[in-house]
């Protein structure tokens, strides 16, 4: 496991980067971390936020960029990730309307032509799961599969997030070797016995098993986040980073 690196999205303490993004992301750097995924980029151009990566020691693991984003023109945020660093892009959300059978195949084409326009710049495209990916289509298979089936596994990749897997009642240990090379990041998340969201390391979820099926099926990123910290924000990235380097040994 030790060919993983952590990362931190940085979604999880949205509350303080709004009011000082550079000082947070230095609050990062001082945890440990060794890189951060962005969720938004502070209103920093990329020269400022290359240069603040570099200041902090950080690497950009990946970038959740909005779908309407990557629909409309994806040359501007590919242009940018390629100037910081950064090349993980990931599709953070998309509805169940569009796993629907009549426009599954249409989204497959578009996913493949961003994708391969994201590799012809030296990126990866992902997908990121919620919960309502896993429900089961007309072919008994789950949403998630038929859009990965339908795509190429060389231009569309997934980010697979173990929280929504298993809220949704999917093993992500299992679920992780199913799809080995096809997963460069995973969200490491943990739930309480009332599921809801926790620190990594304080819930129920087998974090260990679920690193190290990540480690063993090509896994680069182990990206932390609490969707919901319930103690100030920058705590819980702390607590989930100590916990989860213990964790790994």
């Amino acid at each position: 496991m030790s060919n993983t690196s952590i990362a931190l999205q940085l979604y999880t303490i949205r509350d303080a980067t709004v009011r000082d993004f550079p000082g947070m992301v230095r609050e990062v750097a001082k945890i440990g971390y060794k890189g951060v995924e962005f969720a938004g980029y502070g209103g920093l151009a990329d020269k400022e936020l290359a240069a603040l990566l570099t200041s902090t020691n950080l690497r950009a693991a990946g970038t959740h960029v909005k779908w309407d984003t990557l629909e409309d023109d994806p040359t501007h945020e590919f242009h940018y990730c390629v100037q910081i660093g950064c090349r993980n892009i990931t599709i953070p959300f998309l509805g169940k309307e569009w796993f629907e059978a009549d426009r599954l195949p249409a989204l497959a084409l578009r996913l493949n032509a961003i994708g391969r326009v994201a590799q012809e710049q030296g990126l990866t495209l992902s997908y990121h799961n919620h919960r309502h990916e896993f429900a089961k289509g007309d072919d008994g298979r789950y949403l998630l599969d038929a859009l990965l089936d339908s795509t190429d596994p060389a231009l569309v990749k997934l980010e697979l997030d173990t929280y929504w897997a298993t809220y949704a009642g999917v093993d992500p240990i299992a679920y992780l070797h199913k799809r080995a090379g096809r997963v460069p990041l995973i969200h490491v998340k943990d739930m309480t016995p009332e599921r809801t969201f926790t620190e990594v390391g304080a819930g129920t979820l087998d974090i260990r098993g679920i690193c190290r099926a990540a480690a063993e099926s090509g896994t680069e990123w182990y990206v932390v986040e609490n969707d919901a910290p319930t103690i100030p924000s920058l705590e819980s990235a702390r607590r989930s980073f100590a916990n989860l380097s213990k964790i790994l040994g």
